[in-house]
């Protein structure tokens, strides 16, 4: 073979060469979407910082409410534009990545497509569409904006973040867009003066983070307690509250801690929703179950959302539990003290502790004094009260040939809650039996004996108090965290 001939070889290099040669020449094409971000800011992006500001999953709500607010002024503009991606929701993909590559990750040209949104159920069953991914092109008079919105990663971990990131001429107006958005989420908090609870999220889906509560109000002629008891709680949480300015300008402090404990049944949950309808617009976060790990949470929201109410119910169910297993913290109980302690005196925050079972509360509370200022103790009604009560209950009812005297008899050691069931119970054998809302006395008594059947359980579940008796075959021995009501409906 002749030196000059060219083998398959030495022109397969010689051509690959040239093609490299050409890609490396040639200009890399530009996406359309690139070209109207950069048209929009009139600079190239890439030179051009990214400044973000991270929420916790939970305030995306408020993030959008805040956009929204923000674009409303007539003298503002703004184009939404979604990015055409796959599997964006599992890459945390930020924009100076999208900017910077001029793509995607798999290579594929940055382009446009439809915006994602995800649905917040808020309350009086408003359901509000917040941007997922996409981007904002922002004209403020001569200022520009890019804004580009991406909700939490679905492989972010436990405490996924919505990142908001701005791009603009100047880090000034990224920094002045950012502190007017916080400002307004603030001023909008769609969780102001709303009752919700707080707890981790079970799967991908952020809105199950919060939950809105709603039941119907609960007068003072519902609360039937003790003479005076009630008066105390009202003193020490409405009364307070209406004189909060006055005790605030006198240099008191606004913080305080109020225990409620008893037996099962005596009325402090029901307690509890009557301040909640005597403190209209006062934020309330009820926090039971899984959402006592959440306690620094809850204190931050509370402190933020003031004034405000925590309730944490059946709060010995947390005197010795810690938090997250694979960190050294301590019991959740002196983590809520010491939550409590961290409020400053001007933040007008209520803390209602519930408590079946107060000796176990004891030795943290006494470690921790001047936490709870006031602590009421929820006894078992007497006879005029279970009297009063059985005519509570007995409301939309006829009572016919009942010696309420005798029921009263019958009753005593009884729980209102107790009282409640044997009222219910009377109805439903009374509609079962064709008399519609009229009770007889032998329904009544077929009541009491049904709930009798019930044997201790059903007596305890109730709170009816009985001498202790040794477990036998038929009674099993419940331990103290067996029982855990909320007493709290979900809309």
């Amino acid at each position: 073979m002749a030196d000059d001939e060219l083998s398959p070889a030495r022109f397969g290099t010689a051509f690959k060469a040239f093609l490299d040669a050409m890609v490396a020449q040639a200009k890399p094409p530009v996406s359309p979407l690139l070209q109207r971000i950069q048209g929009h800011l009139g600079a190239d992006p890439n030179q051009l910082p990214v400044i973000t500001e991270e929420f916790d999953a939970f305030e995306h709500p408020n993030v959008q409410v805040a956009l929204d607010s923000y674009l409303s002024r007539a003298d503002r503009e703004a184009a939404l534009v979604g990015i055409a991606a796959e599997n964006k929701r599992f890459m945390s993909l930020g924009l100076s990545d999208l900017l910077s590559r001029n793509g995607l990750p798999d290579r594929s040209m940055l382009a446009a497509g439809p915006v994602d949104y995800v649905n917040f159920r808020l309350a009086d069953d408003r359901v509000l569409s917040c941007v997922r991914f996409g981007l904002y092109l922002i004209r403020d008079g001569d200022v520009r904006l890019v804004v580009f919105v991406v909700g939490p990663s679905l492989n972010e971990g436990p405490r996924p973040k919505v990142r908001v990131e701005v791009l603009a001429a100047q880090p000034t107006e990224s920094q002045a867009f950012l502190a007017e958005l916080t400002d307004t989420m603030d001023q909008l908090n769609v969780y102001r003066g709303q009752v919700i609870s707080l707890s981790p999220g079970q799967g991908p889906g952020p809105q199950t983070l919060v939950v809105f509560h709603s039941f119907p109000p609960v007068t003072r002629d519902d609360v039937i307690l003790p003479d005076g008891l009630l008066e105390r709680v009202e003193r020490h949480t409405v009364v307070f509250a209406e004189q909060a300015d006055r005790l605030l300008a006198a240099g008191r402090s606004l913080k305080r801690g109020l225990l409620l404990y008893g037996p099962p049944g005596t009325g402090k949950t029901l307690t509890v929703r009557y301040l909640i309808s005597r403190m209209p617009g006062r934020t309330v976060l009820l926090t039971t179950g899984r959402g006592m790990g959440m306690i620094q949470t809850v204190a931050t929201l509370a402190r933020t959302l003031a004034p405000s109410m925590v309730v944490l119910e059946d709060v010995d169910l947390i005197a010795e539990e810690r938090g997250h297993p694979f960190m050294q913290t301590g019991p959740l109980l002196f983590e809520l003290l010491n939550e409590m302690d961290g409020l400053g005196n001007d933040a007008d925050v209520l803390f209602v502790l519930t408590t079946n079972r107060p000796d176990s509360l004891e030795p943290a509370l006494a470690a921790r004094p001047g936490r709870i200022d006031l602590a009421i103790e929820f006894s078992l009604p007497e006879a005029k009260a279970r009297h009063r009560l059985l005519e509570l209950y007995a409301r939309g009812l006829e009572l016919r040939d009942v010696d309420l005297e005798a029921i009263v008899t019958r009753t005593e050691g009884a729980s209102p809650a107790y009282i409640r069931e044997l009222l219910r119970k009377a109805a439903v054998l009374a509609a079962t039996d064709g008399a519609g809302v009229v009770v007889t006395g032998e329904q009544l008594e077929a009541a009491l004996a049904e709930l009798d059947e019930g044997g201790r359980l059903a007596q305890r579940l109730l709170g009816f108090r009985a001498e202790p008796e040794p477990a036998g075959p038929d009674v099993m021995p419940m331990p103290p965290r067996a029982i855990r009501p909320t007493g709290f409906p979900r809309t």
